[in-house]
């Protein structure tokens, strides 16, 4: 077993035993419930190279059941086909706009909010035009089990500005895409994504 498959594995038993320490009706139970998550945690600081204290974090005791992360993009292209990208600030690569679903708005307004915070422009979301199992995709290995979604945006107003937490923010040709963060969005995903709206694909890719 690869370590990807590994690392599945071991989020499929954190999340076994979170639904088994919520519902569980004993002390028996939950001790049993209890030790299989900290194996497993153990399990993950061989995968990952992470300190157990931060996994830690990661995976506190839940009261409602465990669901996946949904991590929410934007793609925004401009009449010269250049796609918008920001760079962050944690690893300084670069990405297309996004970060995880807030509760209390759509995926629409999500993908919206994130283009204006990220890069100081107002744009309309359009369609969906996927939503990716990241484990499906050659990202790097991380905690969580992640859906991602990406919206199509077209601009409406503003200029470039990068918000606090961004280094840049920045239109790039497509044959001249920067060093991107891997662990959000991939080279060829961008490029699919492009191709879809430049052929007027209105299928959704989806795993």
């Amino acid at each position: 077993m690869d370590n990807k498959s590994s690392l599945n594995a071991i989020k499929q038993m954190i999340g076994i035993a979170d639904v088994g320490l919520l519902y569980a009706k004993d002390d028996y139970d939950r001790e049993r419930y209890t030790a299989i998550k900290k194996i497993a945690l153990d399990l993950l600081v061989e995968v990952t190279d992470q300190p157990l204290d931060k996994l830690s974090n990661f995976f506190l005791p839940v009261k409602n059941y465990p669901t996946v992360k949904v991590d929410v993009r934007a793609l925004v292209l401009n009449n010269e086909d250049q796609v918008l990208l920001a760079q962050e600030s944690s690893d300084k690569k670069w990405t297309l706009p996004g970060g995880w679903a807030d509760v209390g708005y759509s995926p629409k307004e999500i993908a919206e909010n994130e283009v204006r915070e990220e890069t100081g422009l107002k744009v309309k979301a359009i369609r969906l035009l996927a939503v990716y199992d990241k484990q499906r995709h050659p990202h790097p290995p991380e905690p969580f089990y992640v859906y991602k979604m990406v919206f199509l945006c077209a601009y409406v107003a503003g200029n470039l500005k990068p918000g606090f937490d961004m280094l840049g923010a920045q239109w790039f040709s497509l044959n001249g895409l920067p060093e991107l963060s891997t662990n959000r969005i991939l080279k060829e995903q961008i490029l699919s994504l492009c191709t879809k709206v430049r052929n007027n694909d209105l299928s959704v890719y989806f795993d």
